[in-house]
């Protein structure tokens, strides 16, 4: 059995999506400053963590122009001699 739809029904649709539409515009309209504001001091707390942290590993605890080694090289490493036969190139105009 095949129902018609009425022309009172489509238009309730209609409204009914038109005035959710509009609700929700409306709402965000009045919420987005709050939401926005909310959002970005979250961001500033994050990234002043992050430069805090930053600061605190570049702190110099040696007295400045004193000269700091991080790594030594290890001088243990030694050439191999068979490394294979040496070849002249020529240049070839």
């Amino acid at each position: 059995m095949l129902q018609q739809a009425s022309l009172y029904g489509f238009l309730r649709t209609i409204l009914i999506i038109l005035l959710v539409w509009y609700g929700i515009k409306i709402l965000t309209r009045l919420f987005a400053p709050y939401l926005m504001r909310y959002m970005s001091k979250k961001m500033q707390q994050k990234f002043e963590g992050q430069f805090g942290q930053q600061q605190q590993r570049q702190q110099p605890t040696q007295k400045e122009g004193e000269t700091v080694i991080d790594k030594i090289p290890n001088r243990n490493t030694t050439s191999n001699k068979k490394v294979g036969e040496y070849i002249d190139y020529e240049e070839v105009d």
